[in-house]
């Protein structure tokens, strides 16, 4: 295994990035296609086929990824201040109703093979074809989930986790023609390919809610708060206090917005010179993070607090 230091290397993070994977994604997709697709015309399997088509929807969901995290890498602009960021969650909803619709399309298959049950041939050749490309596959996704967790990638996590449902149902395949083989029984085929898209649908459903989340404002990861609140507690004093955390995540990008609440007397170049500080501070503790801190005089409150106290009587509870 890897060393840590290899892959968060600046020529690592340069080659093993978003987009150059998802490159990869493309190219081990069409591979698969075509070998997999050998196999099921080789055999006859209703299994391989289904694999086959799952396959397809890798390539499509490689495509679309590959689309969205281009869009995300785009710099703000006028009509989208905060960046494109949020393109991702749009890739990995996208995977998810892939794979959805991938599992739907193998139970079709397998419910007509089990009306008609029919032979298998040359099974050496296409369990070996499919082993192969599974081969590929199951390389592909291990980077590919190193890789999201070094970048927060979304996009990239999702097309892991679909190459990631290829390899299994490569596998249950394969286990289940053996099986079919050595046994005589026809029905085994379609029976496993029926189990193997319902496993997949978990990892669909899965994928559809992770987007749902993103592209809701879902705050950061509760480490990543801890390790904010942590910073900010550091560097509270008498003088200074922070309040009204908020946090949300955006694909690879996190904002924080929060009061910072100072002495009275301070002149405003002295405040703005304080929260500079922290904003490093915060930058440093968690990349890619957009600190907005609202500078306020000691005892000050915001007419959104005013309001909110309004609206919920009784003693209010400092974030």
């Amino acid at each position: 295994m890897l060393d840590e230091t290899v892959w968060s290397s600046p020529r690592a993070v340069r080659w093993l990035s978003p987009s150059n994977l998802l490159r990869w994604s493309v190219a081990v997709a069409v591979l698969t296609i075509v070998l997999k697709t050998l196999a099921w015309a080789m055999t006859g399997s209703v299994g391989l086929l289904s694999d086959a088509l799952e396959s397809l929807v890798n390539l499509a969901g490689a495509i679309f990824a590959l689309t969205m995290v281009t869009i995300a890498q785009r710099p703000a602009d006028e009509d989208h201040p905060y960046g494109h960021t949020k393109a991702e969650y749009f890739s990995a909803g996208f995977e998810g109703i892939l794979v959805l619709a991938a599992a739907l399309a193998i139970v079709w298959a397998a419910v007509l093979r089990l009306q008609a049950p029919a032979p298998l041939e040359q099974l050496g050749w296409g369990l070996a074809l499919s082993l192969v490309s599974t081969g590929f596959n199951g390389a592909l996704a291990w980077v590919m989930f190193r890789s999201a967790r070094l970048h927060r990638s979304v996009a990239l996590e999702g097309d892991a986790r679909h190459l990631l449902t290829d390899v299994w149902t490569s596998v249950g395949v394969v286990a289940g023609l053996a099986a079919a083989h050595l046994t005589g029984w026809l029905w085994l085929d379609p029976v496993v390919a029926i189990a193997v898209a319902l496993n997949i649908c978990k990892e669909g459903v899965r994928l559809v809610w992770r987007s749902s989340q993103g592209l809701m404002d879902q705050a950061v990861e509760p480490e990543v708060l801890a390790r904010i609140e942590a910073e900010l507690a550091r560097l509270a004093s008498s003088e200074v206090h922070f309040d009204h955390i908020g946090t949300r995540r955006a694909g690879q990008r996190s904002f924080v917005t929060l009061h910072m609440h100072v002495p009275e007397g301070w002149t405003l170049g002295h405040a703005a010179r304080q929260r500079e500080q922290v904003e490093a501070a915060l930058m440093q503790i968690e990349p890619g993070l957009q600190a907005t801190i609202e500078l306020l005089p000691e005892g000050a409150v915001t007419a959104m607090e005013r309001t909110e106290a309004q609206a919920q009587p009784g003693p209010q509870r400092e974030t």
